[in-house]
């Protein structure tokens, strides 16, 4: 029996096809696209003896757009942009990789899609899905589950194949249609409305001006603005605090106030030469606590990039490339 297992991107195709093999007999070829390699080596799956062929894609194969009678800005009202019916093709870019799944589906008799484990995932297996369905329309359809790209995980998961879940690709579906036909009606009705009330200086040809709108776009730059503002309206003032230590034999002890800080000065002063006309302290109470450290939750995407441009200040992209297995 004959395999075509794609992944969402050549690195991970390369770690599937190397981890499974592990790394014996693995012959690789050339594609019709230079970047999506395919892997070829000898595996069993569930008992039974298979060839084994790995490709990929690159994000998404497939793209929504409006039909070509309503692309042109002024082929219709932006109000008709809600109702005007839409389509997923393959663009040009893709159309390498496109073929060669077409080819090799011709030849298989199972399709094992490893695409990200989350719904953008989802929706790109079924991409896949319905390009090699169409040349090869009695090719079983399986879904690889994993969450890391380790030995066990890859063996597991090839050995506890499932189907793939339509309402998952749905809902991407939904929220890719909702996001272009909103984005473009605003866009469009924005731009021809306000691109002549307004002088732009920084703008040299005021007829290319673009004015966009996205459903994810305007609420994101509102967080930034809102934020701009809480810095710009921050008036610092000044505050003291009253620090204790303790030094012997085995070490200082620093001992914290629970107040934290003043922002009188008086009071503070107060408190401080009280500390210093009473400079022994009485020990009133010693508590002793376990305390147990657990390992951090795994991140998802959205929660990596936060933390990573919070605490090392990287940007997504670089995020992304650093924190991909190669």
């Amino acid at each position: 029996m004959k395999v075509l297992n794609v992944a969402e991107k050549p690195s991970v195709a390369k770690a599937v096809a190397t981890i499974l093999s592990r790394n014996q007999g693995l012959r690789v070829r050339e594609g019709r696209s230079r970047y999506n390699k395919l892997f070829e080596f000898n595996y069993s799956i569930r008992g039974q003896h298979c060839q084994m062929v790995v490709t990929s894609v690159i994000g998404h194969l497939m793209e929504l757009e409006f039909e070509d009678r309503f692309r042109k800005w002024h082929s219709c009202d932006p109000a008709h942009l809600y109702h005007a019916p839409v389509r997923k093709f393959v663009p040009e870019d893709k159309l390498d990789i496109k073929r060669t799944l077409e080819e090799e589906a011709r030849k298989c008799q199972w399709l094992v899609l490893w695409l990200d484990c989350d719904r953008e995932g989802e929706n790109i297996a079924f991409e896949v899905l319905e390009v090699c369905t169409q040349v090869n329309r009695h090719i079983d359809v399986w879904r690889a589950r994993f969450s890391a790209l380790i030995d066990r995980e890859i063996h597991e998961s090839v050995q506890n194949l499932v189907r793939p879940n339509q309402l998952f690709a749905d809902a991407v579906d939904v929220r890719q249609e909702i996001d272009l036909r909103i984005g473009a009606s605003f866009t469009r009705f924005q731009t021809m409305l306000l691109r002549d009330a307004f002088v732009l200086d920084f703008v040299a040809n005021d007829r290319n001006l673009v004015l966009s709108y996205g459903p994810c776009q305007f609420p994101t730059l509102g967080f930034v603005v809102e934020r701009y503002w809480e810095i710009q309206s921050h008036e610092p003032e000044e505050f003291w605090t009253i620090n204790c230590s303790h030094k012997s034999d085995e070490g200082t002890s620093t001992f914290n106030w629970m107040r934290g800080h003043l922002f009188d000065y008086t009071c503070a002063v107060i408190i401080y030469e009280m500390c210093i006309q009473e400079p022994t302290a009485t020990v009133t109470k010693v508590r002793h606590q376990e305390k147990l450290k657990y390992p951090p939750h795994p991140l998802n995407t959205i929660e990596l990039e936060k933390r990573a441009s919070r605490y090392f200040h990287m940007s997504s992209e670089h995020t992304m490339k650093v924190s991909s297995w190669d």
